[in-house]
């Protein structure tokens, strides 16, 4: 009878090792590339919501600048930070008036026309938007009205 041929021991070894490894470098692989998309997704989330606050700043500072072109009767450029007891502390509005007068055919009295811009930005240490403020976070929004 003739014996039957046994595995060597020395050639089977280790496979078990590098499948673990192998394994657990791209179990690893994964967990970091799911870190770096949810990081971003909530650096984009963080900017979005940013956004939203800076149109709201410029809204608010274009009813201020409609507001003094209809009570007042002033076309002013001013920039004011908005208070500190609101969501938009953290904002700058600068609001632009210009005033036009078109000419009105025949003997009417020409007409006034009136621009407001506003631009809010969160740059509180400027003092005024737009501002070239090369930044991450930096979020400026403008708005336009003509009367």
């Amino acid at each position: 009878m003739m014996p039957v041929p046994t595995r060597l021991p020395g050639r089977q070894r280790g496979v078990g090792l590098v499948t673990a490894i192998f394994l657990l470098v791209v179990i690893a692989g994964l967990a970091v590339a799911m870190v770096t998309v949810f990081t971003a997704q909530q650096a984009g989330s963080q900017l979005d919501q940013q956004g939203t606050r800076a149109y709201q700043a410029a809204r608010a500072g274009i009813e201020w600048g409609l507001f003094r072109a209809r009570q007042a009767n002033m076309c002013e450029t001013r920039s004011f930070r908005l208070p500190d007891a609101s969501n938009l502390r953290a904002f700058t509005v600068t609001v632009n008036c210009t005033s036009t007068s078109v000419p009105a055919p025949g003997s009417a009295p020409a007409l006034e026309t009136r621009i407001i811009t506003a631009t809010a930005c969160n740059d509180p240490l400027n003092g005024a938007c737009p501002n070239a403020k090369n930044s991450l976070d930096y979020v400026q929004r403008q708005i336009q009205v003509q009367f």
